[in-house]
């Protein structure tokens, strides 16, 4: 919801980086919008396409956060510029900020610097939400930069590098991340390198790990997400190479997921410790199911979880069917209250396993591309 006294900023295609940012007078460029942002300021951005490869770095406040806002979600459209300069399609440097609803198109690549990156977010209390990301590092020049000094890349990044913490991935689709018929340990689907949340995403189509968390991790919450079609781990719990910390990945609680048809299913690596809690995912249909160095596995759901229309390349409705076993197979405890299209949770006698909550009043169509 956002509040009446908020200061509002403007943007459309139409617009100019000259003009004050008005309804009347837009700017052209949200990282124009980000330059004239304070704390409280809502960033409304007009459907349109816009070229992507810039930085927002101004901060909110905790009481106040700068959000980034497509006013029709989905119809803001970021795409690579004709000669591109930055390895990230938007990359944010601030904390307390919002970026809600936007469409991050990576597929026209044009020349110059390849993206590696959909969504780069470094600012502590940062949340990249109701996105979709797609087309990321597809090419063999990508590629080749991800692998150059383990660059590594992903379709959302919530880092720790330049001292994020406590960042939120929620309700995001995320999906062709890195060429066709690869395998990377490098190029990921979510990839969170310090504490926080991913939270309802669907994630499929990744060279990678669906979600990875790696680095400073730790105190993770990964709920209800759905995920197929990783060809590493469908999500990877893990840490090393640390950046500001040295104890392992510790604490977090890893519940609620929908992992199918992945080279492997929840797996452990590098520095883990004993308080990670794995309870409730539907794990099934891995090359490898499991993969737990310290961690155990609870009230773990091992069946087909019965899609309405399951797809594997994308373009399939992967809310659950009546009779699916993740239906009321999930906790109560920490769920998100609401599902990846806004519908609460819970609608029946329990918390659905994965991104979609079965409803019987939702849209007939889930299709995703």
């Amino acid at each position: 919801m956002i509040a009446e006294l908020a200061f509002h900023l403007y943007v459309s295609a139409a617009g100019a980086d000259a003009n004050p940012g008005t309804a009347e007078r837009p700017v052209r460029s949200i990282a124009r919008a980000a330059q004239l942002a304070k704390p409280g300021t809502v960033v409304h951005v007009a459907p349109g396409t816009y070229e992507g490869g810039f930085q927002t770095a101004a901060s909110g406040t905790v009481e106040a956060p700068i959000v980034y806002l497509s006013e029709v979600p989905g119809a803001a459209r970021i795409v690579p510029p004709a000669d591109s300069r930055k390895q990230e399609a938007w990359d944010n440097r601030g904390a307390d900020v919002v970026i809600d609803g936007f469409e991050i198109d990576g597929g026209a690549y044009r020349g110059g610097t390849p993206w590696l990156y959909g969504v780069y977010t470094t600012g502590s209390r940062s949340v990249v939400r109701n996105t979709k990301v797609h087309d990321i590092a597809r090419d063999a020049a990508a590629m080749r930069a991800a692998n150059t000094g383990n660059q590594g890349g992903a379709g959302i990044m919530g880092d720790s590098y330049y001292g994020g913490l406590d960042i939120t991935i929620a309700g995001n689709t995320v999906y062709n991340i890195g060429p066709a018929e690869v395998r990377s340990n490098l190029v990921h689907g979510v990839y969170l390198a310090t504490r926080g949340a991913v939270l309802n995403n669907l994630i499929y189509q990744v060279v990678g790990d669906g979600v990875s968390t790696w680095h400073d991790a730790t105190e993770v919450r990964i709920l209800n997400n759905t995920v197929f079609q990783a060809r590493g781990a469908g999500i990877l719990v893990g840490a090393g190479d640390f950046y500001k910390r040295t104890g392992p990945h510790d604490g977090s609680r890893i519940s609620n997921n929908l992992v199918y048809d992945n080279a492997k299913g929840i797996e452990e690596g590098g520095a883990v410790g004993p308080r990670n809690a794995y309870t409730h995912n539907l794990v099934y249909g891995n090359r490898t199911d499991w993969r737990l160095r310290v961690g155990r596995a609870e009230a773990t759901v091992a069946a087909d979880p019965q899609f309405v229309r399951y797809d594997r390349l994308g373009g399939g409705d992967y809310r659950l069917a009546p009779g699916s076993p993740a239906i009321d197979a999930g906790t109560l405890a920490a769920a998100p209250a609401t599902d990846l299209e806004g519908v609460a949770r819970p609608q029946n006698r329990g918390i659905d396993i994965g991104a979609y909550e079965r409803s019987t009043t939702a849209k007939t169509s889930a299709a995703v591309p």
